[in-house]
């Protein structure tokens, strides 16, 4: 009998308690809330999207948010984050957007807002929430220059108080990507740069260079499909304030919050994604790619290397294209035979440092069927090497920058060349009449030797003028430019520099330079110059950008493999990548902000970051 009891009795406990189980988690007491409420508004979602791991979002808690504001408070001697958000900001996340944390610390962060529902009395708050974040989590490439992390250390010499609260992002392309990321054939037709597959990361530093931001790529990448991978490049900030960027077979589209507007495969003509990506004026995007299939003059069919441009709108359809091979000379070989043969862009190769490709070498890869990523002439060969493209909407034309002709040159719509900012040398007799002729502030004519590749300026002579040799980044400075003058700021790597090697690897030096161009006219004056001071220590083979800032009336420049040197002798690199960002106010030669990286790996581009136009439109 005390059995039955027994059993009776546990057996009423355990109802009992499974009863209140039930109650709690969705019975008639109503749900259990039990996530973690700091303030009075709802949780904190760290890295919403999980993509962009030092951000979160204070959820609304139900309530209708307005006149927010944010403040990352700072570290001691840090610099603080502070913005504001609109309304309908607010109702894109669902509460308020918080950006910039530190990683692996834990973050204080204030927000004010006035907060309203049906039944309840407005209320403007401002209160402290405590945001705990890890560290930054970036794959290593597994070599030994870059770690988990986007770089080992980085010196600021100088940050002028009107730059304190400047945000940079920085693009690098550490090494190559673990697992199987290099190991993919690209064929049918033959040729193409698929092999351009190397690690890449994305982040943002304050002005103590702290990181306060960085793109978690692991999660949008897939290193054992074509279609999913490569070195991502050719970040751009749209109006909105997302970044457009493409890598591959793709472009994408993501706010600073990782949230995801758009990620596509190109357009099935066109294919090899690298370098520029251009958020034009009139709401389309400019991509630099390859043809997919092209049939060459000799019937044979290539993917062509990095010397198209494809236009496409907000929803990914074609608009337009320029077939460079057919609009300029892909046979213009004077700059290829300049080429130091070891820093072909990315393709690093220091047992070649200090070579260049012979007429009879260029002779024979010409008349072989080897295609793809080579440094030769014909369609189907890495021929042009575009790394810019750049949008004019005074005339509907575009300005590129091909590398591997050592010229920045304007295309109209109607795929005729308007201008060609360049050395004269080796240009057919088609193009004679679109060369631009140097002069002096004062307008007169500055006459230069050898087809007009060595001009005052060369090598260090004084005169005040010279081309741009193996350049990157030629960016209009729209607010600067109308109908008939041009303003162009572009970095000036100085490989090939007067259409040949210097005696030794030191006498070669980079320059940022902007140019002011008379389109109608036909000439070119060379307004502003930096770099040449510094000599072989700041000298950029390869990658690297010069661009105009509008809202300081400033130049950003980023010489991203400063500090790699080679051993001609021996054929080995002396030195790793150091990159170095500056900026100028305009006009000035010494730099309002100064701070050098280490441990990146090769740099790529570097550009200041707006919260106000993330945040608040």
């Amino acid at each position: 009998m005390k059995r039955i009891l027994s059993s009776v009795l546990v057996a009423g406990m355990l109802l009992s308690v499974g009863a209140t189980q039930a109650l709690a988690i969705g019975g008639p007491s109503g749900p259990k809330i039990d996530w973690q409420v700091q303030g009075k508004l709802g949780a904190v979602k760290l890295n919403p999207y999980g993509l962009a791991p030092l951000t979160a979002i204070i959820m609304n808690n139900g309530y209708v948010l307005s006149d927010v504001s944010v403040k990352i408070l700072p570290k001691k001697n840090g610099q603080t984050i502070s913005y504001k958000v609109d309304n309908q900001t607010l109702k894109t996340y669902g509460g308020i957007p918080i950006f910039g944390l530190y990683p692996a610390y834990k973050n204080q962060v204030e927000v004010k807002y006035t907060k309203s529902a049906v039944g309840f009395k407005n209320e403007t708050i401002t209160e402290t929430y405590q945001i705990t974040t890890g560290p930054v989590g970036l794959t290593p490439s597994g070599l030994m220059t870059q770690t988990g992390m986007p770089y080992e250390s980085v010196k600021v010499t100088k940050v002028d108080k009107e730059f304190a609260n400047r945000l940079y992002l920085i693009n690098n392309a550490p090494g190559k990507m673990p697992g199987r990321g290099s190991q993919a054939v690209w064929n049918n037709p033959s040729g193409g740069a698929l092999e351009w597959n190397d690690s890449s990361n994305a982040f943002i530093v304050d002005t103590t260079g702290e990181v306060r931001w960085y793109f978690d790529s692991d999660k949008i990448l897939d290193p054992g499909n074509i279609y999913r991978t490569g070195i991502q490049m050719g970040f751009r900030q749209d109006v909105d304030g997302a970044l457009a960027w493409g890598f591959g077979q793709r472009y994408v589209k993501y706010d600073l919050m990782g949230r995801e507007i758009f990620n596509r495969q190109l357009p099935l003509g066109y294919n090899d994604f690298s370098h520029s990506l251009n958020n034009a004026q009139n709401g389309n995007y400019l991509l630099r790619v390859g043809s997919s299939n092209t049939k060459r003059p000799d019937g044979k069919n290539v993917r062509t290397v990095r010397d198209t441009i494809v236009e496409v709108d907000k929803n990914g359809n074609v608009v337009d294209d320029w077939r460079l091979y057919e609009i300029l000379d892909p046979y213009r070989n004077d700059v290829i035979l300049s080429l130091d043969q070891g820093a072909v862009c990315l393709n690093i190769d220091a047992s070649k440092a200090g070579q260049t490709i012979s007429e009879e070498e260029l002779a024979k890869l010409d008349s072989s069927d080897a295609f793809g990523d080579i440094a030769g002439t014909g369609t189907g060969r890495n021929w042009a090497h575009v790394n810019s493209v750049d949008y004019d909407p005074n005339d509907d034309s575009i300005v590129i920058s091909s590398r591997h002709q050592s010229a920045m040159i304007k295309i109209g719509r109607d795929k005729k060349v308007k201008w060609i900012a360049g050395a004269h040398k080796g240009w057919s007799d088609k193009f004679k009449d679109k060369l631009l002729q140097p002069v002096d502030s004062k307008g007169n004519k500055i006459v230069c030797e050898d087809g007009y590749s060595k001009c005052p300026g060369y090598l260090n002579e004084k005169g005040g003028f010279d081309w741009t040799w193996t350049q990157h980044t030629a960016f209009i400075i729209d607010s600067k430019t109308n109908k008939d003058i041009l303003y162009l700021a572009a970095f000036d790597n100085g490989d090939g520099r007067g259409l040949e090697q210097p005696a030794l690897s030191s006498m070669k030096y980079s320059r940022a330079v902007v140019y002011k161009i008379d389109q109608k006219n036909m000439t070119i004056e060379q307004v502003w110059e930096y770099g040449k001071e510094r000599g072989g220590d700041w000298f950029s083979a390869v990658t690297s950008l010069t661009e105009y800032q509008g809202d300081k009336d400033s130049i950003l420049v980023y010489s991203a493999t400063a500090g790699m040197q080679f051993d001609l002798s021996k054929g080995v690199p002396v030195g790793d990548p150091a990159p170095e960002l500056l900026e100028f106010k305009w006009g000035s030669n010494k730099p309002s902000v100064q701070m050098r990286f280490t441990g990146t790996g090769i740099g790529y581009q570097a550009m200041p970051i707006s919260l106000e136009k993330a945040f608040k439109r």
